[in-house]
């Protein structure tokens, strides 16, 4: 009996490690018997590419998360990057002025979220929401409704460019991934980020700066959507006023389809990787079947159910 028991709970512990991952290598080996493009060089460096903005987007996400919060406002905040940079390149500012003035606006929503949930008491969901809105409307008030056709080409080359045959993109979302992954594992701040989510109480009482680390994490995730925002805009070669709609989305499906308790405190960055490579792998091959792009939505949107559910359950077990 007491056997049968410890295998089951070694088979609990190989499936919460290594279950994303072979529902990962499922999809492929599935895919590439249904489609003989799905494998190609082409079509891999394809999916990296399209799933770089999400991925951008799921690590700054993951943050705040941890933290037991969640930022609804990185979609807007992609617009608001990519109206002000798209504008700014028209009137013929330099590259460095226009990156400098479009990510510095976009940190400008993360500061206000972070001081109105740490500092105000607002629930992030509805401080973010707050900032949604508005940065939404100041996109389309700043831009008349109108995009912005760019055609400096060294910014152009941040969404279409490539080195050594692998997209900027894929290489900006590579360096990000590195970045978090140290802050996170090795850093007191990334500890921090582990304990306030874990325990908020016990988190102040132990001396722990809670305000200042919840505000960080809001911005840091605005300052990864714009990078979203700009390589977004570099890759369609305009600033769209309607950009990122729906993105904060994807970036919620990947954090918690990874793993991350959406209470906080639980969670890797290798889960949230697997989460939004999955997303960009499921898109791809449905998109591969023909599958229109209003039932991607429908499916992305009960994966996150299902995500959710099983972090219910397992917590419930660890009870």
């Amino acid at each position: 009996m007491e056997k049968t028991i410890s295998n089951q709970r070694k088979a609990s512990n190989i499936l919460k490690r290594f279950g994303l991952l072979l529902v990962l290598v499922l999809m492929v080996i599935v895919m590439s018997l249904v489609s003989d493009v799905f494998l190609t060089t082409g079509n891999i460096i394809n999916v990296l590419r399209q799933v770089s903005i999400n991925g951008i987007l799921a690590v700054g996400m993951t943050f705040v998360i941890l933290t037991g919060g969640i930022d609804l406002s990185v979609g807007s905040v992609v617009a608001v990057t990519s109206v002000i940079a798209g504008n700014l390149l028209q009137k013929g500012y330099s590259l460095p002025v226009t990156l400098g003035a479009s990510i510095g606006a976009a940190l400008l929503f993360g500061v206000f979220s972070g001081v109105l949930i740490a500092y105000a008491g607002l629930p992030p969901f509805i401080a973010t929401l707050a900032a949604q809105t508005i940065g939404r409307g100041f996109a389309l008030v700043y831009s008349d409704g109108r995009p912005y056709m760019i055609a400096h080409d060294t910014y152009k080359a941040i969404g279409k460019g490539s080195w050594i045959g692998i997209p900027v993109p894929i290489w900006i979302m590579a360096v990000v991934i590195l970045i978090a992954a140290v802050v996170l594992r090795y850093t007191t701040f990334g500890r921090h980020v582990y304990a306030f989510g874990g325990n908020r109480n016990a988190s102040k009482l132990s001396g722990l700066n809670i305000r200042t680390t919840e505000m960080a994490t809001y911005i840091i995730s605005s300052f990864c959507a714009a990078l979203a925002g700009t390589i977004l805009s570099a890759r369609i070669s305009s600033g769209q006023p309607t950009a990122g709609q729906g993105y904060e989305l994807d970036a919620i499906a990947a954090v918690a389809i990874g793993g991350t308790s959406m209470s906080g405190g639980i969670g890797h960055l290798s889960g949230t990787i697997l989460g939004f490579i999955i997303i960009g792998v499921l898109s791809n091959s449905l998109t591969l079947l023909n599958v229109s792009s209003f039932y991607q939505d429908i499916v992305k949107g009960f994966i996150i159910i299902f995500a959710v559910l099983m972090d219910l359950r397992t917590k419930r077990s660890g009870n």
